[in-house]
């Protein structure tokens, strides 16, 4: 392909394949291509909205729903300019945790595959512990944008709670 993108239909791992099917199930586009450069994610790069993967260097695939959930909690117009690392914000960075949980448990994804211990500053054992104990870091932030309702909310509604989600991208 003259724009440096390969078809995603050669993706080697089938986890990242899962993955990847996923997140263009719901709207996010994904591209593979080499990365020439370092990334803050290793294999892992933001371009204008577009999550692109280098699978020769990703390490970590859960890192791809962990990015996912950053791109899906900002509003459309931003989503589609957002470039390079969006870890910076503390709300979105906990946004993001509940958002890659939840989708790992939609796909029947090992959460240790999401909070892995290379990652997080060491704290992956505790984001792991709390979301088993049900301490669902980051959910409100989820509701507010209209993903997701929490346990008191989904009982009023009639709905399934957290960590089922309503929609998977945030609308406005």
């Amino acid at each position: 392909m003259n724009d440096g993108t390969t078809p995603l239909s050669t993706i080697h791992d089938p986890l990242v394949a899962k993955l990847t099917e996923f997140l263009v199930s719901i709207g996010l586009p994904v591209a593979l291509a080499a990365l020439p450069e370092r990334t803050f994610l290793p294999g892992i790069a933001v371009h204008s909205g577009v999550l692109t993967i280098d699978e020769s260097n990703l390490l970590y695939p859960g890192d791809l729903l962990h990015e996912a959930g950053h791109l899906a909690m900002l509003p459309p117009g931003q989503r589609t300019q957002a470039v390079g690392h969006l870890g910076d914000d503390g709300g979105l960075e906990m946004a993001a945790l509940a958002w890659s949980y939840a989708a790992a448990m939609h796909l029947g994804v090992p959460p240790e595959v999401v909070f892995h211990e290379a990652g997080y500053k060491g704290g992956s054992c505790a984001l792991l512990d709390n979301f088993a104990a049900g301490r669902y870091i980051g959910v409100p932030m989820l509701e507010w944008a209209g993903l997701t309702a929490g346990e008191k909310r989904a009982q009023a509604l009639g709905i399934l709670p957290y960590p089922s989600m309503l929609r998977w991208l945030r609308e406005d």
